[in-house]
Formats: structure tokens, C-alpha cells, sequence
């Protein structure tokens, strides 16, 4: 059951049943010990010590590489976002549990260091995160990524980091220290300059000024930085696409790539809920742009077409995102990563465990 009552600073208003689960809570009666139940917007960290801490990726539509994923769950609580979905595994909903339980992988360094000794590893970049944003605001605290960041240079390894914090500025030091080996690309997510939906849209995440700013002070470093006009919600940002990319373009980003949104599992009736909340007036026309990019569903799944869309409304998406970033990247692009520094026996050379 949903709270009654709107719970600021969060993306998802309520928990949807999770699909891999028997039994589930529900509040009978909204008084008593129900109450906190409805209530308690608290973010609680759980620890876990996972044996592997990077997965192969085998989409066939998002190229070679490795995830990597410090944390899981994220208290960004973007509504819109994919990953919601994984934190049922665990065992928790998409939903307010997503951005209220993070599970902390305490042993993530040197976790990661195993796994580049083993003698099967394959040199591809890692995604610093593919699932949850590194930098969201537990790793102030954590340090986490830093310690990643810290292997992989010892490692000389590649690594390719997505986040929407302005907190990677904190470790411009590793960072520098990579791109003098190429072995590092840096991925800012851009959604709206809006910043009344981006609050309603990313409830804990940095504002638009903030992200540009990092684009601008890591660019001013040499590190190459590609912004991620991402996701793109036909009928509420899209528009936006051409001011993203300019000012992208002014703060030194070297290129731009776009998604647009799709809300699979749990995420489609968690998205649903908030559109109509956050933007009643605008919650139908929304929905059905999303729908015809997705073959008449919200839900798609289909490798080549789930993250470009497809209909009229992509169409136009593309062709503007295209036109936008010749008028303002021409000529631009992402240096390649060095993949001949890599360094397999950095742990017992230096006694790193």
C-alpha cells in the first residue's frame, strides 16, 4: 500500500511487490504499529563481502567491457532508473527500498585486486558504476570508489566512471594520475538544466550548475569527459537536448551520447505513480510518447532498439540529438584507452593483500 502522505526527497513513493518473494509486508490499518511502517524515511546501510565484484557485461548492444559496483541500491532515488529492478534479488522492492537500503561491499578493493590477478583476466574497461552511481552520498563516508580508482592505477587498468555527483571532484588526484596512461574516461549524466524537475526527477543527486561545473574542472584537467544526455523522457525533457549540449560543449566536454528512457519490471509502475503525482497535467501524453518509442509498451527489452527507441517520437529525439551535437561538438571525440600498460602481479609485488 502506498503512504498517504508524499515523502520529499525520494524518486519512488512506495514499494512495489517483489516479485521473487513469497510473503511481502502490507499495512492493514494506518495507525498503530502500522505507522512507522508508512512513515520511516530513514536510509539504513547493510554490509556485504562479496567473493567477485566484477561481472562480464554480455549485451550485445553495449560493446566489451566489465561492471563494477561498490554499492547497491542508490539514494539518488532517480525515479526512472533501470537498476531498481536488481535490488529485488536482495530481496528488497524497486521501489522505496531501492534508495533506503544500500548494501555496502566493504571488501570492494580488494575484491577487485583477486579478480585482475587471476590468470583467465581479460584487459576490457571497467564501468565505474554500470548499475548504481559510485559517487552517491554514502562514498563521502566510505571512500569506496577511491580505493577502486587507487587498484586500478596500481593495476594501470582502464576504467570508464558514470556518475551525476559532483563528489569525483574529491579524487581529481587518481584521476589525473590515470589519464597520464589513458587509462581512464569520465561519463557526466545530464538530464534536465531544469532544476525544479530535476528535483522531483532526481531527488538527491547534484543540480545541472553543479554537473557542469565537474564536466568543466575535469576538462580543464585533460581528462576526457563525454556527457550523457540520459534518459531522455519524450514530452518532458527532451526538448532540452540542445541547451544540454551546448553548455556541455562551452564547459570542455569532447562528446555526447543519449538514451531514452525505459521502464522495465517494476520500474514502469513506480514511474507511472510518480508521473501523476509529480505531473498530473502531463502524465498521459508522457506516457504514451514513452509507449510509442517501445513498440505500444513502456516495457522494452529488445536488444538494438531498447535504448534508441523506435516510431516517431524517437525518431525526432535522434535527428534533434544528432543536429545538436554537430552544431556544437563538430570535430570532438574520446581519446582511446591504452590497453599496454596493464600490470598482473601489482598485489604481490607491492603486498597489497
Amino acid at each position: 500500500m502506498k503512504p498517504e502522505a508524499y515523502i520529499k526527497g525520494r524518486g519512488a513513493q512506495y514499494n512495489p511487490a517483489n516479485p521473487y518473494l513469497k510473503q511481502e509486508y502490507v499495512a492493514e490499518h494506518v495507525e498503530g504499529l502500522d505507522e512507522p511502517m508508512l512513515s520511516d524515511s530513514k536510509t539504513t546501510f547493510l554490509k556485504e563481502f562479496p567473493k567477485k565484484i566484477v561481472n562480464k557485461v554480455d549485451s550485445p548492444d553495449l560493446g566489451l567491457s566489465y561492471s563494477l559496483n561498490p554499492y547497491q541500491g542508490c539514494e539518488h532515488g532517480c525515479v526512472y532508473c533501470y537498476a531498481r529492478n536488481t535490488h529485488q534479488y536482495w530481496g528488497y522492492g524497486a521501489g522505496l527500498d531501492f534508495e533506503r537500503k544500500i548494501i555496502v561491499k566493504e571488501n570492494a578493493a580488494q575484491t577487485l585486486a583477486r579478480q585482475l590477478e587471476s590468470k583467465n583476466w581479460q584487459v576490457m574497461p571497467i564501468m565505474l558504476a554500470g548499475n548504481t552511481d559510485c559517487y552517491q552520498p554514502i562514498e563521502a563516508r566510505k571512500k569506496l570508489t577511491r580505493q577502486l580508482l587507487e587498484v586500478l592505477l596500481q593495476y594501470r587498468h582502464p576504467v570508464s566512471i558514470i556518475t551525476k555527483n559532483a563528489l569525483i571532484l574529491r579524487d581529481l588526484d587518481v584521476l589525473r594520475e590515470l589519464n597520464k596512461l589513458d587509462l581512464v574516461h569520465v561519463n557526466i549524466s545530464i538530464t534536465t538544466l531544469d532544476e525544479k524537475l530535476r528535483q522531483k526527477l532526481e531527488p538527491r543527486t547534484a543540480s545541472a550548475a553543479k554537473r557542469l561545473e565537474v564536466v568543466r574542472q575535469l576538462s580543464a584537467a585533460g581528462l576526457p569527459v563525454n556527457v550523457m544526455v540520459a534518459p531522455i523522457i519524450p514530452g518532458l525533457n527532451d526538448a532540452e537536448i540542445p541547451r544540454i549540449i551546448e553548455q556541455a560543449a562551452a564547459a570542455g566536454a569532447c562528446n555526447a551520447a543519449y538514451t531514452i528512457v525505459r521502464l522495465n519490471g517494476s520500474v514502469g509502475p513506480l514511474f507511472e505513480d510518480w508521473i501523476r503525482q509529480a505531473y498530473p497535467d502531463k502524465a498521459e501524453k508522457v506516457l504514451h510518447q514513452i509507449a510509442d518509442c517501445h513498440g505500444g509498451q513502456l516495457n522494452d527489452s529488445r536488444f538494438g532498439t531498447r535504448m534508441r527507441g523506435e516510431g516517431k517520437f524517437a525518431e525526432a529525439i535522434g535527428k534533434l540529438f544528432r543536429m545538436s551535437k554537430h552544431k556544437y561538438m563538430a570535430g570532438r571525440s574520446t581519446k582511446p584507452f591504452d590497453y599496454s600498460h596493464f600490470c598482473q602481479r601489482v598485489g604481490k609485488q607491492l603486498g597489497f593483500f
